[in-house]
């Protein structure tokens, strides 16, 4: 298994238009604590940062162990995902609003 830390890498986007210093900052800021592994079979991965993965992990234990239902696990991580990704926007938004300034 090969571990690293995800990051857009270079100085272009995905379109392949320029990135400025305030979105690679607001990018960096976003991405800094999720990781990568790559496994042989599978490919690569990008995991959430820790404490996500922890909830997540727990979420899990308790819907194996029949403590939560699975549909009230499924709809709890799927909002966590959906606050965390909401995060991760504003962020980014905030980046491209001080490079604007």
């Amino acid at each position: 298994m090969n571990y690293q830390k995800a990051s857009h890498s270079g100085g272009e986007n995905h379109s392949g238009e320029r990135k400025t210093p305030g979105k690679r900052a607001a990018n960096s800021a976003t991405d800094r604590n999720w990781m990568r592994v790559t496994l042989p079979v599978v490919g690569t991965l990008t995991l959430p940062p820790g404490d996500q993965l922890a909830y997540l992990g727990g979420l899990a234990v308790l819907t194996a162990l029949e403590i939560v239902d699975w549909p009230v696990a499924l709809v709890l991580g799927a909002g966590h995902l959906l606050a965390s990704d909401r995060h991760s926007r504003v962020i980014r938004d905030f980046g491209e609003a001080l490079e604007e300034a």
